[in-house]
């Protein structure tokens, strides 16, 4: 990202001359000639620098501290020139906000090392330690600058999935060791001219040309699954997935990482706003998530016909399969209080014939000596109806890794805590319908 830099000079002559000397490839720089300008200039392009001169019709010292009122989130870095040299002047803009103040005529060469050192700084103080990217605050600033401008460009929305489940598995060292693997893949895929930021601890920005965008988002896939695998133990890539340790001794089946990136340029559509623009990433990145390997999807021309409109309802369909008919009733009457659409069925082979696909299936292995429920959640599993329903196998026989590798979205050893089983369902219930 180019860095922005503000000059408020009515100076003609003086304002060129300061803008030719900073602006290269990696700073832009705006001259504004009235306060008026000036402040819709810092709304819209959130500048790193601002420079004021006391040629404008305003106290420097007032002005100052208009703009630090103005400019509280994000805190650029406010230099002031004056022809003055008195002491007390110096103290008064400093005082009002100033982070700098220089004295007229001022040497070219001192002039650009002062700018350049405190632009550096600025984004210093912006970067993440973990990472080494620039943080979230410097990435919506970023974005901003992006939507109001006039050339081609693409932005991807790249997210870790599955990060959390890793890191709780394998330490925060490991997935440290993960995240920053990955940053130096998506740096290497870039150059000066792009722009990558951090938004949460698994989660990134990547501004670039509309051109690119795609290209980078087929690499970065297919690079994250090449080294995604060293990251696990042996034991891990022989089962085929991780087994995540929950309350209660509660076991859930976990997917290995991978990533998802949501790709969106303003080649077909203009965004107005970044609102606009952090909705439809959003969108495109929710479509492109896919539940065990990596993908990635980019915004296309729209194509639209009569009577396409296809709207998903919320799913809270719960299907209880309970040899025990206390616990059935219980379990009903529970998840009914809790707002759930519970329904009971007697035969767990029936579940395959069952209308509508439930969000969440409760299915009781069986006996010690068949485990007949263990073979219909392997069908279960087979069947593409029941390929988004979760699978909570319950059990009075205690093989965690057995049940999983039916197919089990979570085992849960009898006797277990109902509300235990219900924060479960609630969470399997978000992950279907979000």
């Amino acid at each position: 990202m180019q860095y922005v830099t503000l000059i408020i000079d009515k100076r003609r002559e003086l304002s060129v001359k300061y803008k030719k000397l900073l602006e290269n490839n990696l700073s832009s720089v705006i001259i504004s000639k009235s306060l008026l300008s000036a402040m819709k200039i810092i709304q819209d392009k959130e500048p790193d620098l601002i420079i004021i001169s006391d040629s404008i019709d305003s106290d420097l010292g007032d002005y100052c501290k208009k703009i630090r009122a103005l400019t509280c989130n994000m805190r650029p870095v406010i230099v002031a020139l004056s022809k003055s040299a008195e002491i007390q002047d110096r103290l008064n803009v400093l005082s009002s906000g100033a982070d700098d103040f220089i004295s007229e005529p001022v040497n070219s060469e001192e002039f650009v090392m002062r700018m350049t050192a405190h632009l550096r700084r600025e984004f210093e103080s912006n970067i993440d330690n973990r990472t080494l990217l620039p943080n979230k605050n410097y990435t919506m600033r970023a974005l901003r600058r992006t939507v109001t401008s006039k050339n081609l460009w693409g932005c991807l929305y790249i997210s870790i999935e599955n990060f959390k489940i890793y890191r709780e598995t394998y330490t925060e060292l490991a997935s440290d060791k993960l995240v920053q693997t990955y940053c130096a893949i998506m740096k290497s895929a870039l150059n000066e001219n792009d722009y990558l930021g951090i938004i949460s601890e698994n989660e990134f920005i990547i501004i670039t040309d509309s051109l690119k965008a795609e290209k980078i988002a087929n690499f970065l896939t297919f690079a994250f699954d090449s080294v995604a695998q060293k990251f696990y133990s042996p034991q891990d890539m022989q089962r085929g997935y991780i087994i995540s340790e929950g309350d209660d001794m509660a076991g859930r089946r976990a997917n290995f990482v991978h990533t998802t990136i949501g790709v969106v340029t303003n080649e077909f559509r203009k965004y107005t706003d970044i609102k606009q623009l952090l909705t439809a990433l959003g969108g495109i990145h929710h479509l492109a998530n896919l539940p065990d390997r990596s993908n990635y999807l980019i915004d296309r021309a729209k194509i639209s016909g009569k009577d396409s409109i296809n709207t998903n309802t919320f799913n809270n369909r719960v299907i209880i399969v309970e040899p025990d008919d206390a616990m059935k009733v219980l379990l009903k009457t529970i998840l009914e209080l809790q707002g759930y659409e519970a329904s009971v069925i007697e035969n767990g082979r029936a579940v395959e014939t069952y209308g509508n696909s439930p969000a969440v299936i409760i299915l009781d292995a069986g006996s010690a000596d068949e485990l007949k429920g263990l073979e219909i959640c392997k069908k279960l599993r087979e069947n593409p109806q029941f390929i988004s329903t979760k699978i909570i196998v319950t059990s009075i026989f205690h093989d965690k890794e057995l049940v999983l590798n039916c197919g089990a979205d979570l085992y849960m050893p009898k006797p277990y805590e109902l509300s235990t089983l219900v924060k479960w369902i609630k969470i399997f219930i978000d992950e279907v319908n979000y």
